[in-house]
């Protein structure tokens, strides 16, 4: 019984953070899986499912306030989907210990971006520039499959700060964006045999309840104050990773 209500809170915290970020979670997700005895490897395909869900449950809320632009989420996903399949077949040849590496630094590198505070998108009336939507699809497809992490934390600080989408609707798209380059690349780590489904159905319940609490929260908190915090949080995950 307390393993359950262990595995229930667990998911409801990842899910408060990815709702949060627009993150989908698996940024927490592989290293809580990793440092609970998940090889690697499976940590990145379970990432990836419960993703799934977590992510549906949060852009659900978005939609409702009007926080998705669905013509960046089909030019990015276009891209993204078949780049995570690439991805995760990559993955099953590289070892643990390069995986890890390559996810501190990408996360370190991320959250220097979003906290010197430059940004290409005003909370107003910045201009999208959807042009370069399918370099994002491409970037965050291949992160997905690679490392498990849904390519939310490429979608967010790109999304604002490269084609110029404000915070608020960065993090709802993502939000909506990453469910379906998610399942692609859950699909190809289950046809590997990498998705530990036990461990995904004990997460789910608080992915799910998770993911809905922050969404609504991220309407309620000032923009700086959301990209500042989500680079607090890359930093805190980064270094987690490297220790």
């Amino acid at each position: 019984m307390l393993q359950y209500l262990f595995d229930f809170v667990l998911g409801l915290g990842i899910g408060l953070v990815a709702g949060l970020f627009g993150l989908g979670g698996g940024f927490l997700i592989v290293p809580a899986l990793v440092l609970l005895g998940e090889p690697i490897h499976l940590a990145i395909g379970t990432s990836l499912t419960c993703i799934v869900l977590s992510s549906l449950s949060a852009s659900l809320t978005h939609i409702r306030r009007g926080a998705v632009l669905y013509r960046v989420v089909l030019l990015k996903e276009v891209f993204s989907v078949p780049f995570a399949v690439l991805g995760a077949y990559l993955s099953s040849m590289l070892p643990g210990r390069e995986l890890r590496l390559i996810f501190a630094l990408l996360l370190l590198y991320l959250a220097y971006t979003m906290a010197r505070g430059k940004n290409g998108g005003h909370e107003n009336n910045g201009t999208v520039h959807y042009s370069r939507v399918p370099l994002v699809g491409i970037l965050s497809g291949l992160v997905s499959g690679l490392l498990g992490i849904s390519g939310g934390v490429l979608n967010v600080p790109l999304f604002h700060t490269f084609v110029g989408i404000p915070m608020r609707y960065a993090v709802g798209t993502s939000s909506f964006a990453l469910f379906f380059t998610a399942l692609a690349g859950a699909f190809e780590h289950y046809r590997l045999g990498q998705v530990d489904l036990h461990m995904a159905l004990l997460l789910a319940p608080g992915l799910i309840i998770g993911g809905r609490l922050g969404a609504l929260a991220a309407h309620r908190v000032r923009p700086e104050v959301l990209r500042k915090a989500f680079a607090g949080v890359l930093i805190l995950v980064a270094l987690k990773m490297l220790l």
